[in-house]
Parts: C-alpha cells; sequence; structure tokens
C-alpha cells in the first residue's frame, strides 16, 4: 500500500508541480519569513529558514493532493521527511527482518569483535506519524562504526493507521526480541542501551520503565534521550513561550501532531494550549514535577513571562485525556520508579520548545539518585539531528551533539 501512495503522490506532483509547486515552495518562504523567529545564536538560520520552508511546501501541498483523492498528506509528509537513503555502508553488515510484522534494521561492524559488543535500540521520532528506519540510518551507521556496537533500529507502526498505543507495543516487542537473542548478536547482556529522538525518546523512556518489571531479562545500562518529549500536562513552559514560533517545531505544532497521532480532531487545540485540559487536582498533584519554577533561572532570562492560570474545561480533558497517561507523559511516573531506572544521557536544544521537558526529566533523575550527563547544545534546535549525515546540507551543532553521544556510550 506504501508503494501505490508513492506512485499516486509522484503522479499527483508531476500532474500539478509546473505552476503549483513553485507557488507553494515562494508561499513557504513567505510564511517562515512572517510567521518564525530566529532568535540570535541559532545555528546556521538561512539554511534552517529553507529546510522549514521546504517542510511548509510539503504540509500545503499535501493537503491539495489529500483533497484531490490522490493521496493522505500524511503520505506526503513521510516521503519528503525520509530523506534521501544513503549508499549502503561497506564496513557494516546491515540485516532487515521483521518481529511481530514490525520492521527491524540491525547494524554491526563488519570487522571481528575483540569482545561482546554493545547493544543499542534506536527509535526514530516524527511524532509517531512519520518517520521511518531509512530517516535515521545515517544516525544508526555512524553509532554502529563509532561505538563497535550491533544497532538495532525500530520501524514501528505509524498513527494513525496503526492506532496508539500500539507505537509503545512494537517498541516494546522489538526491545523483547533483540534482548532474547543477544547471544545470536554477539552482544554483552550488561550493555544495552535503549536510545531515541523526539519521540522516539519518549518511547525509549516508557520502554526504560517498563522492563523495570522484567526481571528474567538482562537490566538495561543506559538510556540515551535526544531532545526528549515527556509529558502533556503543561504547555506554558518557559521552552514552550520562548520558542513557541521557532522551526521546526512550533508549539502549536506539538499539539496538532499530538491530535493527529492520536486520530483525534483536534477542536479543542487551543483550549488545550492554554492547560484547560488539566483537573486542577492533576495540576497540584504534579506541580513539584512539572512547574516553571524548577526551570533553572538562567533559561527564562530569554524573553520568558509567567502565564497566568487558566480555568478548566472537563469536556477538553475528556477529549485529549489520552496525553496526561503515564504512557504518554512519563515524567508523571512515580519515585519508585524513577529511583530504579539506569544512567541517563540526556540532549536539550535552547531553540526547542521541548527543551524543558529534557530539564524538568533530568531534575527528577537525578534527584533520585540517578546518574545523568547533560548535553546542552547552546545553538541547536529540534528536529536537528534529521539532518545529520548530509555534508554540506548538515548543520554543524548536529555533528558535536552525534560526537557528545558517541562519547557517552563508549564510556559505560
Amino acid at each position: 500500500m506504501a508503494s501505490v501512495y508513492v506512485t499516486l503522490a509522484t503522479i499527483g506532483m508531476v500532474f500539478i508541480s509546473p505552476v503549483i509547486v513553485p507557488a507553494l515552495f515562494f508561499w513557504g518562504v513567505f510564511y517562515d519569513l512572517f510567521s518564525s523567529e530566529l532568535p540570535l545564536g541559532i545555528d546556521q538560520p538561512l539554511k534552517l529558514r529553507f529546510y522549514h520552508s521546504v517542510m511548509i511546501t510539503t504540509m500545503v501541498l499535501g493537503k491539495i493532493l489529500q483533497k484531490l483523492g490522490i493521496c493522505s498528506d500524511l503520505s506526503l509528509m513521510r516521503i519528503v521527511l525520509d530523506g534521501i537513503p544513503p549508499q549502503r555502508d561497506s564496513t557494516l553488515l546491515i540485516k532487515d527482518l521483521k518481529v511481530d510484522e514490525v520492521p527491524l534494521r540491525i547494524y554491526q561492524p563488519k570487522w571481528p569483535p575483540t569482545g561482546k559488543r554493545r547493544g543499542i535500540l534506536y527509535f526514530h521520532g516524527g511524532a509517531g506519524t512519520f518517520g521511518s528506519i531509512r530517516a535515521c540510518e545515517r544516525i544508526c551507521c555512524y553509532m554502529a562504526k563509532k561505538c563497535n556496537s550491533v544497532v538495532v533500529s525500530v520501524g514501528y507502526r505509524l498513527a494513525p493507521e496503526h492506532p496508539y498505543p500500539g507505537q509503545y507495543f512494537d517498541c516494546l516487542n522489538a526491545t523483547l526480541y533483540f534482548m532474547r537473542n543477544l547471544e545470536e548478536y554477539h552482544v554483552d547482556p550488561a550493555l544495552i542501551i535503549l536510545s531515541g529522538d523526539s519521540c522516539g525518546a519518549n518511547f525509549a523512556t516508557v520502554i526504560c520503565q517498563i522492563l523495570l518489571n522484567k526481571r528474567d531479562l538482562p537490566k538495561v545500562r543506559a538510556q540515551v534521550l535526544l531532545y526528549p518529549g515527556l509529558q502533556g500536562l503543561d504547555f506554558h513552559l518557559p521552552s514552550y513561550q520562548q520558542n513557541a514560533s521557532v522551526p521546526l517545531l512550533f508549539r502549536k505544532l506539538v499539539v496538532y501532531f499530538c491530535f493527529r497521532y492520536l486520530n483525534k480532531e483536534p477542536s479543542v487545540l487551543e483550549d488545550v494550549l492554554q492547560n484547560r485540559h488539566v483537573p486542577e487536582s492533576m495540576k497540584q498533584k504534579y506541580k513539584k514535577w512539572v512547574s516553571a519554577d524548577i526551570i533553572p533561572d538562567k533559561f527564562k532570562m530569554r524573553d520568558y513571562v509567567p502565564q497566568k492560570p487558566t480555568s478548566y474545561k472537563p469536556e477538553v480533558h475528556e477529549a485529549i485525556k489520552e496525553i496526561l497517561a503515564i504512557t504518554f507523559s512519563p515524567l508523571l511516573a512515580e519515585d519508585a520508579i524513577i529511583r530504579q531506572l539506569p544512567e541517563s544521557y540526556i540532549l536539550t536544544c535552547e531553540f526547542d520548545v521541548l527543551r524543558d521537558d529534557g530539564l524538568l526529566y533530568k531534575k527528577r533523575l537525578e534527584d533520585n539518585g540517578v546518574q545523568v550527563t547533560w548535553y546542552h547544545s547552546e545553538s541547536g534546535f529540534h528536529g536537528i539531528l534529521s539532518f545529520f549525515g548530509y555534508g554540506i546540507f548538515s548543520f554543524l551543532t548536529g555533528k558535536k551533539i552525534m560526537d557528545s553521544m558517541v562519547n557517552f556510550i563508549n564510556s559505560l
């Protein structure tokens, strides 16, 4: 079915491209110029503007193709955001297989191991609705080589075709398969690492918490969380305000993608942005873990103004209550769970609406005695690693982030 969508989308784009696509791109450029904000210090702003314009063009063109009955808007987004597949790396053994209908791609160095290797599971980002094994191939190849590791990239099935919370089960089943077959891949059971970016980091966090109850399996050695999204409780945190219009992830897009992921109509989107979906009792219960008051003052210096409290609307809560579940918001897990978690690496980017999710989780882990290695990219933005490995089309900061992550993994 995916190949049919690709064919239809290609035909549709060829049919309308002579006039529509260039016009949409120029419109996307103007939209970016007038609606987005690129603060001083962000990495390579002109390049980011170009990519953001392409993203806007893709989203609008997708809506047009959907109206024409050619393909869904998500299908086009998936094609474009998957990027260009890299050439197969001659130094790596790469194997594709399926576990319970979930595609996996396993990367390992061809050179003989001197001992048992690390095993790294990687869950890609994409708001649970796009992204793929192909999209993160350059990241996984880099980790396999630089960390002398076996890397398992998990192609969990996407929403809304595969409904939430199926993505968590896909990631869990892939993890269980790998943990039960470590000998086949010559992996040290004491060196299992769960990792991911954006929503993939959310999945890694949740799977780490679930595995605490699996006493028959090896313990996870570390979790590697790259600009994670970890809570749907508070969309008024400083980073949400400061980076509300910073590409590639606007504040409003976060909630919009939540609705797409959960296959909900976004009729109450504005109310959710104002936190009207959270009962007062829940706000009081979790304010010790999720609050602007907990964010260090140095992160509030850039144009932050505390928000006034908003009133609760029960009908809004009912419409989107899934985002308050521990599965969706693992930052809300109890201390009894948090204190058992493995050593962690957390990446935050200054110009990312999700920055404060990472900062809050870092504090929770440290308060519960979990060792955390924190890397804060002063010039980074959400999704910067999507461009890693594309040469001159990449961002300089992305390489620094990857090398920091590799250094952490190699230190284990």
